[in-house]
């Protein structure tokens, strides 16, 4: 029997690529996003497209998710791999995000997050086997200027992930958290500014990033590992490294940064 992994954040970015990579080594894929167009024309591009399975999601809208991954599990008959890659990201200063924002932000980012892997949780008690990958951030390491709210939803997908990963080793469900650094896709794109609107631009950050291809493959080994953590990047993740052992100096040159 196939393996089936599910995805989040499949229409774009680091999802997109998870999605063509696994189809490629024969995995069964669920897709879930906002945009079911995209998903569609995703669908279309993988190997054995037939076999993958549209499932519109909005992580903001978390109430239906239990009866969504009943229906789904009734089609595909269980679910190996759960792929959280599904957020959004901030471009603005916390003096000048509304509470508002910063709800939104956690509710998708955490609160989604979290309801859709509790949802399927108990499917993967019950076969005694599973792989929750949660995709974190170096944001969740640090805080970071325009990130406050993003930041803050990053550390508390850190806490939660990885007491799950204590809990369920019992049940043999494993966890990974990944922590991306600057990575080439457009989360910058769909990112809220202070007026709680789409920053509409691609950062320096992001287009001289670590090709996403290249992130994922890193991902993917990880996950066959079974490593309970992962940083992706460049240069720019030894400063996880700098802030345990250097604080000091890590601060000095973290604030030299430039946000975007």
């Amino acid at each position: 029997m196939k393996q089936v992994a599910w995805i989040t954040g499949a229409s774009s970015g680091i999802g997109e690529e998870i999605c063509k990579q696994l189809a490629r080594k024969g995995v069964k894929l669920i897709l879930s996003s906002r945009n079911e167009d995209k998903l569609l024309a995703l669908q279309k591009e993988l190997a054995h497209p037939e076999e993958h399975l549209i499932v519109p999601l909005d992580l903001e809208h978390s109430e239906n998710f239990a009866e969504v991954v009943k229906q789904t599990l009734e089609q595909t008959k269980r679910i190996d791999y759960l792929y959280n890659c599904g957020g959004l990201s901030q471009r603005a200063e916390a003096s000048e995000t509304s509470i508002e924002t910063d709800r939104r932000i956690m509710e998708i980012n955490y609160f989604g997050t979290v309801a859709l892997t509790k949802a399927i949780l108990p499917y993967m008690q019950a076969q005694k086997s599973g792989h929750i990958i949660a995709i974190s951030s170096i944001a969740g390491k640090f805080g970071f200027y325009l990130r406050s709210a993003y930041s803050a939803s990053k550390h508390a997908i850190q806490g939660f992930f990885e007491s799950l990963l204590l809990e369920e080793a019992k049940n043999n469900i494993s966890v990974t958290i990944a922590f991306p650094g600057k990575i080439n896709t457009p989360i910058s794109m769909s990112a809220l500014g202070k007026d709680g609107k789409a920053h509409g631009e691609m950062d320096h950050n992001q287009a001289t990033g670590m090709p996403v291809a290249e992130c994922v493959s890193i991902l993917l080994k990880a996950v066959d590992k079974k490593k309970k953590e992962i940083l992706i990047g460049n240069k720019e993740i030894n400063a996880v490294t700098l802030k345990r052992f250097f604080p000091k100096l890590f601060w000095k040159i973290i604030a030299k940064q430039s946000a975007t």
